[in-house]
């Protein structure tokens, strides 16, 4: 089921066309469900293993356009403080000056600019990521995961992602060598994200 633009898609076919009825009612706007999702981070360690960790603290809101998939949007807006590596003393280091600066840039910001459908239920979600004050494309690989009402009457929607970026070009350049060679902690990222979103309801 397409959310967003598909060329030969119903949904965008031209003024008078028919729209696929099942993709129109998912149109509206949604909140993100913390409790249901989640925002995290892959990095190589001394060149030899990943460590992972994620943000406990964050929003956003998805702007669904099941007649025009083009105009969907999404908005997330992460608490850096709340990063969690499950070791305090290296939580601590990230949020200091040398990697985020948590206490001058408290917050990292995604602002969707586009989406396109890559074939099935996957989908290409283009936009600016802002870190410590930096702004730079980045392209989030998605894939829908349906859309259901839960027992307490909720209209939800679901999707993972994913995302890769060089930290280094949003200002996080510390490092450290290693005596055999490389570096303690890599340059490329990998985010993940694990979304469930509410619609709102037409009175919110």
């Amino acid at each position: 089921m397409g959310l967003f633009n598909r060329s030969s898609d119903t949904a965008t076919a031209p003024s008078g066309s028919a729209v696929d009825p099942a993709l129109a009612a998912l149109t509206g706007e949604y909140t993100l469900d913390p409790a249901h999702s989640s925002v995290g981070f892959t990095a190589r360690h001394a060149m030899v293993t990943n460590v992972r960790g994620s943000f406990t603290d964050f929003d956003g809101t998805l702007k669904l356009n099941g007649t025009d998939p083009a105009a969907s949007s999404a908005v997330i807006d992460v608490r850096i403080a709340s990063i969690d590596t499950g070791n305090a003393d290296r939580d601590g280091h990230l949020r200091s000056a040398d990697f985020f600066d948590a206490e001058q840039f408290p917050e990292m910001t995604f602002r969707s600019t586009g989406a396109e459908i890559v074939g099935g239920d996957d989908y290409r979600l283009t936009g600016d990521l802002t870190i410590k004050g930096v702004t730079k494309p980045l392209t989030i690989d998605l894939e829908f995961n349906g859309s259901a009402k839960d027992p307490f009457g909720n209209e939800r929607v679901g999707f993972e992602g994913t995302a890769a970026l060089l930290r280094s070009e949003w200002g996080l350049t510390w490092n450290a060598a290693l005596e055999t060679g490389g570096v303690l902690v890599s340059d490329k990222i990998k985010l993940t994200f694990e979304i469930s979103a509410i619609r709102k309801s037409d009175d919110a």
